[in-house]
């Protein structure tokens, strides 16, 4: 099981349901489980769908939301290997996305870039718009990514970055609005957005919206 079978697996959602297929990505996943597992030799398969889920999760966003960022006149790189690649194997651009996306400890702590999946950046300054966190549930990293916003806001250098987690919900904690669980709550107060990708009803607000808003939100803040 590659990214490129996942990535036919949502292809074929796309055609089936077009723009609302976003809607369905556990269903990719649950069709993708089934195949991961008659390739699996080991042991453990639980343990090794789960890391395979949450890496190619964060791919596919980027993949279902490339194009249509581009249109809008922005681009996107993936955090994590923005992350690992020195500045000097990187190309001028990105090389400047990176050094705008860092935060700066203090002293001997040195800066370093704060923990996101997808970064979304202007290509003629490379500055950065906003950074994504892609997770399957709020559990995964809700917390950590409101401190890396927190982080950011306090830096006048990177207080304009906003912060948006974006995940399918598989445990329902975005779904109602009262009464509000911890996730949401940190959602709603520390976080500049999350958009949701499910087929469940989701009591909407200002910050919580479904998948299909993030583009158009994106396009606001480049006015």
């Amino acid at each position: 099981m590659t990214f490129k079978d996942l990535q036919n697996l949502y292809d074929k959602k796309k055609t089936l349901f077009g723009k609302n297929a976003y809607k369905h990505i556990s269903e990719v996943f649950e069709e993708a489980k089934a195949l991961h597992k008659k390739d699996f030799r080991g042991r453990d398969h639980e343990q090794s769908w789960r890391s395979f889920k949450g890496k190619n999760l964060e791919k596919l966003v980027e993949y279902i939301i490339t194009d249509e960022i581009k249109s809008i006149g922005l681009d996107v790189v993936n955090g994590n290997s923005l992350e690992r690649t020195e500045c000097a194997n990187l190309s001028k651009k990105l090389g400047k996305v990176k050094r705008n996306l860092l935060i700066d400890f203090g002293g001997e702590c040195g800066c370093h870039m704060p923990d996101v999946d997808i970064v979304v950046f202007n290509p003629e300054d490379s500055m950065v718009v906003a950074a994504l966190s892609v997770k399957v549930t709020l559990r995964e990293r809700i917390a950590q990514t409101g401190y890396w916003k927190l982080k950011l806001a306090a830096d006048k250098n990177t207080k304009h970055i906003r912060v948006f987690f974006v995940t399918p919900d598989e445990d329902g904690t975005l779904t109602k609005k009262n009464p509000v669980k911890k996730g949401r709550a940190i959602v709603e107060k520390d976080l500049d957005g999350g958009y949701v990708m499910t087929e469940t009803k989701i009591e909407t607000s200002d910050k919580i919206k479904m998948f299909d808003k993030l583009v158009a939100d994106l396009k606001k803040l480049i006015k």
